[in-house]
């Protein structure tokens, strides 16, 4: 699954560290996140949604074959 977690953070010059202490999980997992190496659950994919206000369609994107 593709995102844009890298580019949000970027938007707002905040770290992987600010993002995962405002949806309350690591710094590890927001990496592990945003380098594809682990598919986040429904529930916080909706938490990174609403910290950049905006939708989870708009952060994540199916690959083909996903």
């Amino acid at each position: 699954m593709k995102n844009t977690i890298k580019v949000e953070r970027a938007k707002l010059n905040i770290t992987q560290s600010d993002l995962a202490d405002a949806v309350k999980v690591s710094k590890q997992t927001i990496h592990s996140i945003e380098s594809g190496r682990f598919v986040p659950s429904t529930t916080l994919s909706m938490k990174i949604a609403r910290h950049f206000k905006t939708s989870v369609e708009s952060i994540f994107e199916l690959e083909e074959g996903d």
